[in-house]
């Protein structure tokens, strides 16, 4: 019997059904005459807790720190042991074993890992599938591997995951045990991940907080020009006071300028213009449509995800939602009107901008090569009943359908214009865009662009009608919210200065992956870190103080940079895992001496910040090693240990 053990059931449901022989349902699995097609749930195995290692470890004591496993072990989860049971079961009658994770670090690990716990000491082969048509697994299934030739890969995401283990446990106890020490009677989580996360937060609020505004003016006119009229704003010149914007600093030469133009006469000195195509928006992977549904209908993050796991395993509207990536299989081009035909049939809306798409042109959007371990979000072709929807599930999904259909639709096509007038030896300028093709934007709702100007001719004659003084402020930063937050962690290179940090940053994934990055914003408001203010998310008084208390490297995004090109040393290089840990558990010695009562005593009364409207801290008693760090995601890339939950 061959075993195939696929990552989900979603994925196991696909190969069954690629398979010659129609599948039928078994406890756990599914089989088609000698194959058998099985499954994990996410993760089905977790780090072991501290006392697995030593039972003393129970307790939590500062000078049991590090704690350093010399023989890494790992254990059920609890919900997962079922299907722990069916594939031990199977593997006993199995001959010939497929690994069927997806095709990425973390899915090498999460099917490898059990593969392994079980005992299977037998060659396994390897089926990489990252497109779920029935085509596409076909092919996959007469292209099997050797599982051998992914060893690196999970060698990596070892690595990571036992780093994570390492940094969550003994960063966190120390810090609950200082800050008990100190007088907060509570868990003090760090993790990777979720503390640079706050670390963003924490920053962005006190720049607010410190920001003085500065007073500047502008002046603008109303201009006649031969064929219509426009507003055209001063240029001063260096002669007066200006910031480093050239925004002037005193009222008096704006106002005297404005007193004396009206009825003055001058030129259009110079006139630029320039074409500009743009292509449609790509298709979503889950961290774009978190951030335009959070813009677009106020969702949080949680919420998105969420309504994407309906849409994909209740309604089976939408493809795998936990995806970063942006493109399509070229092997979709063809289905494309008949997938998109299906899903948006019943909606008068998107029947309106399906009778639109050209399906003869194709995008970049389709191409192989830019596929990873999944594609973009896209509609399934199966009907959609949005009256049967809930409001937020037919507005996703309307997102996800717009952003395929708008690859069938002609680029956007503009011309913007550069009007530069002299007045009175004084310098003007105005600017506009005319639409030459709106293409795909009517199917957007996006902010006005500048107005068009008049039709103008260089050298032609303008004529001030009205002047006017503006008295503007500089203005701080916005509060974050789930759109800025998660756009902050999908482009987190733009937070850091050191230029080789920041090239490492722009090749990984940033903060967090697609599937976690709403379960880190969730984590840090249940702990009470964050806040939410209507839109805007605030660190409290406690994040503010947690992060004053650690070392400033715990708070900021540069060591998940150097981890990630240590990682990708690991599985690209076949670098040895070791010297990575080893480098780690040096660090972390280092990062165990900052533990101090005063400095987190200092932090917790100096902090600012708001009070959670419900806090409920976890109490810290120093017994259960299930309090040891932050929380992860359940599923792949991170695991619910009993030793703690980071992130």
């Amino acid at each position: 019997m061959r075993l195939i053990i696929a990552e989900k059931p979603s994925l196991a449901r696909a190969i069954a059904n690629a398979l010659p022989t129609s599948p039928r349902r078994e406890e756990g699995a599914l089989v088609a005459g000698d194959t058998v097609v099985t499954w994990c749930l996410g993760h089905l195995l977790e780090q072991a807790p501290p006392d697995a290692y030593d039972p003393t470890l129970k307790t939590w004591r500062l000078d049991s720190l590090p704690i350093l496993p010399d023989h890494w072990k790992l254990m059920p989860r609890p919900k997962a042991r079922g299907q722990l049971a069916v594939i031990r079961r199977l593997l006993k009658s199995a001959d010939q074993v497929v690994h069927a994770g997806d095709p990425d670090r973390e899915g090498q690990l999460l099917v490898q890992e059990v593969i392994e716990h079980l005992g299977w000491k037998r060659d396994v082969a390897r089926l990489l599938v990252n497109d779920l048509n029935p085509p596409a697994v076909k092919r996959a299934l007469e292209r099997l591997e050797d599982n051998r030739r992914y060893a690196s890969l999970y060698r990596a995401a070892q690595a990571r995951a036992r780093a994570d283990w390492l940094y969550g446990i003994n960063l966190t106890r120390a810090w609950t045990l200082v800050g008990r020490q100190a007088g907060h009677d509570g868990v003090l989580s760090v993790g990777r991940v979720q503390t640079p996360v706050l670390g963003l937060v924490v920053r962005r609020d006190a720049e607010i907080r410190d920001f003085e505004p500065r007073p500047f003016f502008v002046l603008w006119v109303d201009l006649a020009v031969s064929r219509g009229q426009l507003r055209a704003w001063w240029v001063p010149g260096d002669t007066h006071r200006l910031d480093d914007q050239g925004r002037l600093l005193d009222r008096a030469p704006a106002a005297a300028l404005a007193e004396r133009l009206p009825g003055a006469e001058g030129r259009l000195d110079s006139l630029a213009s320039r074409d500009k195509r743009q292509a449609a928006p790509l298709p979503y992977s889950l961290s774009a449509l978190q951030v335009d549904a959070a813009r677009r209908h106020g969702l949080s993050a949680k919420a998105v995800l969420d309504v994407c796991q309906r849409l994909y395993e209740r309604h089976q509207l939408i493809t795998y939602p936990r995806s970063d990536c942006r493109y399509l299989p070229e092997e979709h081009f063809a289905q494309a009107q008949r997938t998109l035909s299906g899903a948006c049939r019943n909606d008068e809306t998107l029947s309106r901008w399906l009778a639109g798409a050209d399906f003869s042109r194709r995008s970049k959007a389709w191409d192989d090569k830019k596929v990873g371990a999944h594609h973009a979000l896209a509609p399934t072709g199966k009907p959609a009943d949005l009256d049967r929807l809930s409001r937020q599930e037919a507005d996703v999904f309307r997102l996800i359908a717009r952003n395929v259909l708008a690859q069938f639709y002609p680029a956007l096509q503009t011309r913007e214009v550069k009007a530069e007038f002299l007045i009175a030896g004084e310098r003007f300028r105005a600017r506009g865009q005319e639409v030459l093709e709106p293409g795909w934007k009517p199917l957007f709702t996006t902010r006005d662009e500048a107005p068009p100007l008049p039709p103008l001719s260089e050298g032609e004659a303008c004529r001030v009608e009205q002047a006017g003084v503006e008295d503007r402020e500089t203005r701080p930063p916005e509060h974050f919210t789930d759109a800025s937050l998660i756009k902050a962690m999908m482009n987190i290179a733009r937070y850091v200065d050191d230029p080789a940090i920041r090239r490492t940053l722009r090749d990984s994934d940033g903060l967090g992956t697609e599937a976690t990055r709403a379960g880190i914003i969730e984590t840090l408001l249940e702990r009470g870190y964050l806040v939410r203010e209507g839109k805007s998310l605030k660190a409290s008084r406690l994040g503010s103080a947690l992060i004053a208390s650690l070392p400033e490297a715990v708070g900021r995004p540069e060591r998940t940079a150097q981890w990630e090109q240590r990682l990708a040393n690991i599985a690209e290089q076949d670098d040895a895992p070791a010297p990575f840990l080893d480098g780690l558990i040096d660090d972390l010695r280092g990062l165990l001496g900052h533990a101090d009562a005063g400095r987190v005593r200092n932090a917790l009364s100096e902090a600012r910040g708001p009070e959670p409207k419900a806090s409920k801290p976890a109490r810290g008693r120093g017994r259960s090693a299930k309090r040891s760090g932050g929380q992860r995601r359940q599923g792949k890339g991170t695991r619910r240990t009993a030793g703690g939950k980071r992130q």
